[in-house]
């Protein structure tokens, strides 16, 4: 394996031997043509995208994650990046388009398309991402009901070409109208009289689903169906495109990527260190200035009892240790609301039920943790009334975390907010300031025990 890939890319687009080029990004996984490009400036990477020949540019850009990939095509004309985006499955075009940082420049590369594949394409993004419309395929085999077994033998034989990156272990079967029949079994096809008609072998109202279909029902639809490929339909029932489960189950992983870059603090969309820096600055400096604000909330509580903090220096060591703790059992709460939510299995309507079991889970650890902590101040500082107070404190906040991580989720759905988003900074200040203000209001009530 090249240690260095982008090197020796660099070298070979300075020297502009094509073959060469073609040859060396045949020879490296997918993994490492990203890794390439991502050290190499525009200016080398707008002229490897001129050497290369359209398809080979294609193949580049498809096997790229979509933000890089889009970043690409926005660095070069948009002519350019027309024909190399015109050479892959609609599915793939999509995707990238959706990733551009600028509408103006998708909508510009969008009008230098043929009229037809302009419309298609504009159609197609106007579906949401997280829908059947916005993950489903528009390159299946589709024939009409009143074609013949031999005819349709012959259309895929005259257009091997076009179909070899097809699905084609189904073909579709529509009438005149483009509503869908059936499917048929390529099998069945093969085994059959030339002079049948395929509606006669095709299997009638096969399983569909609408083009407004959520990713959390694709999903359940797939691990109940055992099937590569679901035919996608408007109201009227006209075949849209197939939603493909390998397509579903890469969707669902993407959003479980997006999902722990908002909760880390990621916001607007996926960070490659190849992405400009001013747009990487800004999605993080997004979340890091609200969360500054809330822990100046936090520290707040502490300068208010300063006076007891400076009396018992001992609490300063347990003030991180109750606040971490806390906040550890209040995002397995949070974790546990968001992927249920997810999962369809809790709804906004069931934060009292959720509160109650969170709340015997928090009595039950709260009262575990604490017994260890009052144990480790009682040791070191010899004095059972600390162990008390930070035992306690401890306690009553593992309790206030995990009821307040549980449902904070819930609510957040509730005014349709995004969980995985604002759930972590809520429940950081809200555990801090508790677990800051039980430590020392206890403590304040104990001074002349624990002094």
């Amino acid at each position: 394996m090249n240690k260095r890939p982008w090197i020796s890319l660099k070298r070979k687009i300075i020297k502009g031997d094509v073959k060469k080029l073609v040859d060396f990004l045949q020879s490296i996984s997918s993994s490492e043509k990203a890794r390439a490009l991502s050290r190499i400036d525009k200016e080398n990477i707008s002229k490897l995208l001129q050497l290369l020949p359209h398809d080979e540019s294609a193949d580049l850009i498809k096997d790229l994650p979509n933000e890089q990939a889009a970043g690409l095509m926005e660095g070069i004309s948009p002519n350019d990046a027309a024909k190399i985006v015109d050479l892959l499955p609609k599915k793939d075009q999509i995707d990238i388009l959706n990733d551009f940082s600028s509408p103006a420049s998708a909508l510009a590369l969008i009008e230098t398309m043929p009229f037809e594949e302009a419309e298609e394409t504009r159609r197609m993004l106007k579906y949401s991402e997280n829908t059947a419309g916005g993950m489903m395929g528009t390159e299946y085999l589709a024939f009409s009901e009143n074609m013949t077994v031999g005819e349709v033998i012959d259309n895929l034989q005259a257009n091997s070409d076009k179909y070899s990156d097809y699905d084609v272990q189904y073909a579709y079967i529509i009438n005149g109208e483009n509503k869908l029949k059936g499917v048929l079994r390529l099998r069945e096809l093969l085994l059959s009289s030339r002079n049948s008609l395929v509606k006669n072998i095709m299997i009638s109202d096969p399983i569909k689903i609408s083009v407004e279909t959520k990713i959390d029902e694709l999903i359940d639809i797939f691990e109940e169906c055992d099937f590569v490929g679901i035919p996608v339909v408007d109201q009227r029932n006209h075949l849209l495109g197939i939603a493909r489960r390998y397509e579903i189950m890469e969707a669902m992983g993407e959003r479980e990527t997006d999902t722990f870059l908002k909760s880390s603090g990621i916001i607007g969309g996926e960070e490659l260190r190849s992405m400009p820096l001013l747009k990487r600055s800004g999605r993080r400096l997004s979340w890091l200035s609200v969360n500054i604000i809330l822990n100046i909330l936090a520290a707040s509580v502490i300068a208010f009892y300063q006076d007891t903090l400076s009396s018992v220096i001992a609490l300063a060591v347990f003030l991180p240790i109750i606040s971490d703790m806390s906040g550890c059992s209040g995002n397995q709460a949070v974790a546990v609301s968001i992927r249920e939510l997810t999962m369809g299995i809790t709804k906004p309507s069931d934060l009292f039920n959720v509160l109650l079991k969170e709340c015997n889970m928090g009595i039950i650890n709260g009262f575990i943790l604490g017994i260890l902590l009052a144990i480790v101040a009682m040791f070191w500082k010899g004095n059972p009334y600390l162990g008390l107070v930070v035992g306690g404190a401890l306690m009553v906040n593992t309790l206030v975390s995990v009821c307040i991580g549980g449902i904070i989720p819930l609510v957040l759905k509730k005014f349709k907010k995004d969980p995985a988003l604002a759930s972590g900074p809520i429940l950081t200040t809200i555990t801090d300031m508790c677990g800051f203000f039980f430590v020392l209001a206890f403590a304040t009530k104990m001074l002349p025990l624990i002094h």
